[in-house]
């Protein structure tokens, strides 16, 4: 996500294109040869990542260069012509953007995003579609994820963990303020800025672990590694579920990897219990574990809750903002249901579910806001277990495209 020397290699390119592009006019001619000529040498300059200022999404955003992205959606670095800013843009993959559905909850989610306003968390400043395919525009972050942080130096010290957390909490307060539920904590949605402002990102714009993304099974399991147990079991998610990502989140800053690691489905339907962080102080340990609670009644009360936990763990006479506390506990703070998207965003918990002990209680979630099986329900088959992990992710989504619609 680091911009440095986009700049000058942008501009070397573009002006290799555009001498390119003239010398093809004068090749070809006036008329429609030369226009075609021209058009074959943007094409090429495409090709080669040059940068063109005639790119523009939405007659708006000029594609720089491409940030990230994967199966779903890709991410691109922009410039805002209008604005004059750079802008993170995020547009769904084309084929997904052909599924009406898929593409009704990206621009949805998106909307709600953007009604927050919060320095922790990364701002969405516009949401539209352009011949068929959503975007949205993000805050662009300059600096790295906590993922890449841990990846780089490893182990934080207790102190940073503490303050990380607190951010954290201060973004995840606003959120569920405003009613919403990120569903997604995970260090590679926690972005670290150059001045570092820890901002949390991809809120309600990740649709989550969709079937077509279980192809991927170290996509499948990396994540489940953040999961809440009510979201391996099928259950509508609170923000508790949020609380208990902050818990992965600084334990994984504490001893430089998540507090689970599956390597299969098994083994994340299994239960497991996890290991005190090593070397981290009592307080903080003691902390970490509460949020990593099975029962989610039994974690921080909310993200605010939390924070003055961490807050009393630095050294005395530190003094950091924290968010108010909310009027309703973090497991009354629910988020919107969607009937055919509730097994969607919960894949890989009611897979896990059903490898472990049958899919009754799986497939009944998929009906919206009860858990209660019609008098006639289908025989629904077990997933198939699988020689790998990766023959298991497959299975899975097999499984999921036959029975969550």
């Amino acid at each position: 996500m680091h911009p440095a020397g986009a700049g000058a290699a942008g501009g070397a390119s573009q002006a290799a294109a555009a001498r390119e592009a003239a010398e093809a006019r004068e090749a070809a001619g006036a008329g429609e040869a030369g226009e075609a000529a021209e058009a074959g040498a943007r094409a090429r300059a495409r090709s080669r990542g040059g940068r063109l200022s005639v790119d523009l999404v939405a007659r708006r955003y000029r594609i720089e260069r491409r940030l990230g992205g994967g199966a779903m959606a890709v991410v691109d670095l922009a410039r805002d012509v209008e604005l004059d800013r750079p802008v993170a843009l995020k547009r769904l993959a084309d084929s997904f953007a052909r599924d009406d559905e898929i593409r009704a909850r990206f621009l949805r989610e998106g909307r709600l995003a953007a009604r927050l306003s919060h320095r922790n968390v990364v701002r969405v400043y516009d949401v539209g579609e352009e011949d068929g395919r959503p975007f949205i525009a993000m805050e662009f972050v300059d600096g790295e994820t906590l993922a890449e942080l841990v990846s780089r130096v490893g182990a934080q010290q207790p102190e940073h963990v503490a303050r990380f957390g607190i951010e954290i909490c201060r973004g995840l307060a606003a959120v569920h303020e405003a009613g919403l539920v990120h569903r997604d904590v995970k260090p590679q949605n926690l972005l670290l800025a150059r001045d570092g402002q820890l901002k949390l990102g991809d809120f309600g714009i990740a649709l989550g672990l969709d079937a077509t993304r279980l192809t991927t099974a170290g996509t499948v399991l990396g994540t489940a590694a953040y999961l809440a147990p009510e979201q391996a079991r099928g259950e509508d998610v609170a923000a508790a579920a949020d609380i208990y990502g902050v818990g992965a989140v600084l334990y994984e800053l504490l001893t430089g990897r998540p507090p689970r690691t599956p390597s299969s489905l098994a083994e994340l339907a299994a239960p497991e219990e996890i290991a005190p962080p090593a070397d981290a102080p009592a307080a903080l340990a003691g902390i970490v574990l509460r949020c990593l609670a099975a029962d989610p009644a039994m974690r921080p009360a909310s993200a605010a809750a939390l924070a003055r936990e961490l807050a009393a763990t630095l050294p005395e006479g530190d003094t950091v903002p924290l968010p108010a506390p909310p009027a309703p506990p973090a497991t009354a703070i629910a988020g919107r249901r969607t009937r055919r998207w509730r097994l969607r965003w919960l894949l890989v918990g009611a897979a896990a579910v059903a490898i472990a002990a049958g899919i009754a209680a799986a497939v009944a979630t998929s009906g919206g806001g009860t858990t209660r099986a019609p008098a006639h329900a289908p025989a629904i088959a077990p997933v198939q277990p699988g020689a790998s992990a990766a023959d298991e992710a497959r299975n899975l989504a097999g499984w999921l495209r036959r029975y969550s619609r």
